[in-house]
């Protein structure tokens, strides 16, 4: 059995649940099925554990260090980064034309869910690349995509995104990197950046020929000052080594490393903070200042880096999963190989008789079944939402506004749910799986003590838990009146119809507990809406935003337990009707004890309770 993760369960949910093999009737997706599906997930799993597991402690022991000129990282990442990008991994999502795949998002992302699974550190550098790759396909002109992004999805040059400064964290209409105008190149407008860029998740190493920064910054107005708030922020592709026009390196750009952050997980990962301009190291063309490119119209800067966000947010969400799946089949395997104490009953005080199992006793099943039904809740849902990508995008090229309407509404309110509940709840999988090794979970020469340290970075990871919660209850429950709740209501109550009409009592039930649910978190959003009072109606975002994930993924497993139940309907072997078992029993633990949780939190919602908000700072 895979330690990383379990292929029955991402063939369950690929195959009987999505039916991903129904999108090869898109033509973009025409030339694949199932076969080239699983070839694609075969060269993953072999990959990451063959490569990226086995290194995964060392680099957590052995974290970059920087000597004030160069950057030290382990052998074994590039190794392992080599083979990724040698099987085309980088460019799996990309069309033919670019060297790509052309696989679904749901194919890409599952199979990528073994690298955050095997190794979250080294996973970092293509996922980041990726993401900025991305984002320059959308936003990029002809000139900059041939110049930066096919060389990204060579694997010879790596990416980043740049926004967080020392000074602003979070607040990004705080940053105060500046650009200025400096005329007219082949890649676009040029500007000259000065300023800090803090938390830069691999931003200096030598993994690769180059890096390429995308970076926030302010463009002053007319009077040379920088514009306050997000209004005059836009977007510069800032290489580590310029390009010259026929691709080879040029200067080394005035981008220079000030040092490395030390986290607690994540340490395979260079975290940097990054100068731009200081000219005390490198002066391109003899000029102090880092040369940057304009992506997209000025002033837009956070529209385009949205695309990116709003991917980094779901793949934190995948990464948040993973690293609860990975300890959850570890925690599986020791209970399942480790011998210890008795049974409660007759019999099992008697010293003379045989341990059983920790698998026997029924609190570690409780344990388990938690983590079960977290990670694979976690990881459908992740799933899910990388088949709305599918969907939307070919509802586009069909030229179906109305549908592509409908799975982009889907999508947005999906996303704070698809970064957070997983790196709230995956992270106690995490604990729970330290909680069954007992004393040797929080040794470091078991896996899972790390796997706790690397998650919990994810709940801060591109915008906290708090800042997730804002975006949900203040912008997205509400946005074009409500149109992406109604939406998400209706696929809600489309799941509850088939459980009521599926013949079954216990998934009835499960439906009769959704719908309840899901009908007074609509009363709680109007009542907190109708407040007047905006402070009031956010002041619990981050509860509502618990409450409100609790709720779709109650959602996602009843979609679960209905392909299970309808599979043992129809005669599945013996072997097949454990793991559908198995898949009941964990919609059951949800529904029995996590959907009851959302009802006190709702209930202190509809209070419109000010203890946080009226606490004073003299108080504490």
């Amino acid at each position: 059995m895979s330690l990383i993760l379990s292929r029955r369960d991402l063939n369950f949910l690929l195959y009987e649940w999505l039916r991903v093999e129904e999108l090869s009737r898109i033509p973009r997706y025409a030339e694949h099925s199932r076969e080239t599906f699983d070839a694609a997930l075969d060269t993953c799993e072999k990959i990451a554990t063959d490569l990226f597991a086995p290194h995964n402690k060392k680099n957590d022991q052995h974290e970059p260090e920087f000597d004030g000129d160069k950057v030290t990282i382990i052998p074994e990442v590039s190794t392992a980064l080599k083979a990724f990008c040698e099987a085309g991994l980088m460019a799996a999502g990309q069309d033919f034309e670019l060297g790509g795949m052309q696989l679904p998002v749901v194919v890409e992302k599952a199979g990528f869910a073994y690298f955050k699974g095997a190794n979250v550190g080294t996973s970092s550098y293509p996922f980041l690349t990726i993401g900025n790759a991305n984002l320059l396909m959308a936003h990029g002109t002809p000139a900059q995509i041939d110049t930066f992004v096919k060389p990204e999805l060579d694997g010879r040059f790596f990416g980043t995104m740049c926004l967080s400064e020392p000074q602003a964290g979070s607040s990004l209409s705080d940053i105060t990197t500046r650009a200025d105008y400096e005329g007219e190149s082949p890649l676009g407008a040029q500007y000259r950046l000065r300023g800090n860029k803090m938390w830069i998740s691999a931003g200096e190493h030598e993994l690769s020929d180059n890096i390429v920064h995308l970076v926030l910054a302010k463009i002053p107005g007319p009077d040379g000052k920088l514009i306050p708030g997000v209004k005059g922020i836009s977007l510069f592709i800032v290489p580590k080594y310029l390009v010259n026009p026929d691709g080879s390196l040029g200067e080394h750009n005035d981008v220079a490393l000030a040092g490395l952050n030390h986290k607690m997980g994540y340490r395979g990962t260079t975290n940097c903070l990054l100068n731009f301009g200081e000219g005390t190291r490198y002066r391109p063309a003899g000029k102090a200042g880092a040369i940057g490119y304009l992506v997209g119209e000025p002033h837009q800067g956070l529209a385009c880096m949205f695309h990116m966000m709003n991917e980094a947010r779901i793949g934190v969400g995948l990464g948040a999963v993973m690293l609860g799946y990975t300890g959850y089949l570890h925690a599986l395997d020791y209970a399942r190989n480790r011998p210890q104490g008795r049974p409660v009953g007759p019999g099992g005080k008697d010293p003379a008789s045989p341990q059983v199992r920790l698998v026997e006793h029924a609190d570690i099943r409780r344990m388990l079944l938690a983590q079960k039904s977290y990670v694979e809740g976690g990881l459908a849902l992740n799933l899910y939402c990388a088949q709305l990508v599918d969907r939307e995008r070919a509802a586009a090229a069909a030229g179906d506004a109305a549908a592509h309407g409908r799975l982009a509404l889907l999508l947005d309110i999906l996303t704070p749910i698809a970064k957070s509940w997983p790196s709230q709840w995956c992270l106690e999988a995490n604990s729970l799986a330290i909680q069954v090794h007992g004393g040797y979970g929080y040794t470091r020469e078991y896996n899972v003590e790390q796997f706790y340290r690397d998650n919990r970075l994810n709940p801060i990871h591109e915008g906290t838990h708090g800042i997730q919660g804002l975006d949900l209850l203040g912008r997205k429950v509400v946005m074009k009146d409500g149109a992406a709740f109604k939406t998400l209501a209706q696929e809600l109550a489309a799941t509850i119809g088939r459980a009521q009409a599926s013949g079954d009592a216990a998934l009835a039930a499960q439906g009769k507990a959704l719908g309840k649910a899901a009908a007074r978190l609509a009363e709680v959003t109007q009542a907190l809406w109708a407040a007047g009072d905006p402070n009031v109606t956010l002041a619990n975002a981050s509860v509502y935003l618990e409450a409100f994930g609790h709720v779709v993924v109650a959602w996602i497993w009843l979609e679960q337990a209905l392909i299970a139940q309808a599979a043992l309907a129809a005669g599945a072997s013996a072997q097949e009707q454990d793991f559908y078992r198995g898949k009941l029993a964990a919609a059951a633990y949800f529904f029995q004890w996590e959907l009851p949780k959302v009802g006190p939190q709702l209930d202190l919602l509809a209070s419109l309770d000010r203890t946080t908000l009226d606490m004073q700072d003299a108080w504490f």
